[in-house]
């Protein structure tokens, strides 16, 4: 019975470290929608609020929006690519504004923690909030 329960123990000792040597699956953005609202007086628009969490190393890929996004960073850096501009270092505290169709990406800065944004979007009712772009 002692051989048995060994033999029970190296296995599942095998076994734990067999999984604490599997790769990790990569952190991803976390997006988070708060509340989507109709924009009052103006027919066919809705003011959404939301936030992006970006763990080192992340980013959200290319996108437009159907309307305008404002947003601010809470926490950590982030760099902000707009296609056509420079891109721009955003901290915390920082603001930035993407208008309607403007082609962007948001990425956690090379050598930090990542970084937590949220925005406001005023857009078209009915509409994907995000469209990937080429």
């Amino acid at each position: 019975m002692k051989l048995i329960h060994s033999a029970l123990i190296a296995v599942v000792a095998l076994t734990v470290n067999a999984a604490a040597d599997e790769p990790k699956a990569s952190a991803q953005p976390v997006r988070t929608l708060f509340e989507r609202h109709d924009q009052s007086g103006v027919p066919g628009k809705e003011i959404v609020i939301g936030s992006a969490m970006l763990p080192a190393g992340t980013a959200i890929g290319y996108h437009t929006h159907p309307g305008d996004e404002a947003g601010y960073v809470l926490k950590g850096t982030l760099i902000l690519k707009t296609r056509g501009q420079p891109d721009r270092l955003l901290k915390a505290g920082d603001s930035f504004f993407n208008p309607r169709g403007a082609v962007h990406s948001l990425v956690a800065a090379p050598g930090g923690d990542g970084g937590t944004a949220v925005s406001a979007w005023i857009v078209d009712k009915g509409q994907p909030l995000a469209t990937p772009a080429p």
